[in-house]
């Protein structure tokens, strides 16, 4: 098998390794530069492709005329997509005779479309994972070649879930090659109306209304904790970040009502939730977004919210 693979992240670097251990012969890889703006926790695919002695070009654009040309000139039997952001057009795709795949971190049809980790731990799941399927002009659309599920515990962030969903994006792959080398490439059917899809997420879709309940702004914080930018609320001019807090699960530990929002109590950082719920904040960061904040003690913050009025507390 002669591949070209599109690939960028974590999941880029695991399963174009995956590809080499398996003897793929890779003709060409596409990835993307890093943005000036990004914080870059993840392994750069450009480094893999060095490592493993495997040409690699930058790409940002599929649509580039010269790019595709030099998809073409490498004459793929199949096309691998591992986290390469934009859309791959179908011409391009059709250019590999043995079909277009992409590795999706969800358990399709489930979480289709942008950041499904992210999506999955907002909205509560217990459950999600890496399915590799092929590639369609509609985005994850096409045929289930295999999944593999991970579990999402209640505490863990969205971070330590796609640790999990890269693991599984590395065993989908390993344990579909040999049927796809062998021209025997499994055909599962991925119903579009039982799942959903979900568009990308902004820094500002990280802004805490406490007036949700808790378990909302509980998911809210633990789906974009860092490395993400993180979940936030501005007072007094000042921008917070909540990166990391639990439930107060015990009922004594919440015996005092507060209004929904941030508060001192007992020496610690304390959120209150329009449900009557509370959390206690672990980690509470002054800063733009959780790359660039400095940790803010509790006494600190306590003189910090006794000068403002009542109402900036929402």
């Amino acid at each position: 098998m002669r591949a070209v693979v599109f690939a960028y992240h974590n999941v880029g670097d695991r399963c174009l390794r995956v590809l080499h251990a398996r003897g793929v012969e890779i003709a060409l890889v596409i990835t993307h530069r890093d943005r000036p703006d990004e914080n870059i926790w993840f392994r750069r695919v450009a480094d893999t492709a060095a490592e493993l002695g495997v040409p690699f070009v930058y790409g940002e654009d599929p649509t580039d005329p010269a790019l595709a040309q030099a998809v073409r000139d490498a004459a793929p039997d199949v096309i691998f997509s591992f986290y390469y952001r934009s859309m791959i057009p179908a011409a391009l795709l059709a250019v590999a005779p043995g079909g277009a795949f992409n590795m999706h971190g969800s358990l399709l049809p489930k979480y289709r479309g942008r950041v499904p980790v992210n999506w999955a731990v907002l909205h509560g799941e217990t459950e999600t994972g890496a399915t590799l399927h092929a590639m369609e002009a509609k985005p994850d659309a096409g045929f289930i070649v295999d999944q593999t599920a991970v579990p999402i515990l209640p505490d863990d962030t969205a971070g330590q879930v796609f640790e999990k969903v890269t693991v599984a994006a590395e065993q989908t792959l390993w344990r579909a090659l040999p049927a796809m080398i062998a021209g025997e490439t499994p055909r599962h059917p991925n119903v579009l109306a039982d799942g959903s899809y979900f568009s990308g997420r902004k820094p500002e879709d990280g802004r805490i209304d406490w007036q949700r309940s808790t378990a909302d702004v509980y998911n809210l914080i633990r789906a974009v904790a860092p490395p993400y930018p993180g979940a936030f609320t501005d007072l007094g001019g000042r921008r917070f970040v909540v990166a990391r807090a639990r439930p107060v699960r015990s009922t004594m530990e919440a015996t005092t009502p507060l209004a929904p929002g941030l508060h001192v109590r007992d020496g610690r950082i304390v959120a209150a939730c329009g449900d009557g719920g509370q959390l206690d904040i672990q980690s509470l960061l002054q800063g733009r977004s959780a790359d660039d904040g400095v940790a803010v003690t509790p006494s600190e913050f306590a003189s910090f919210i006794t000068v403002l009025p009542n109402e900036e507390n929402r």
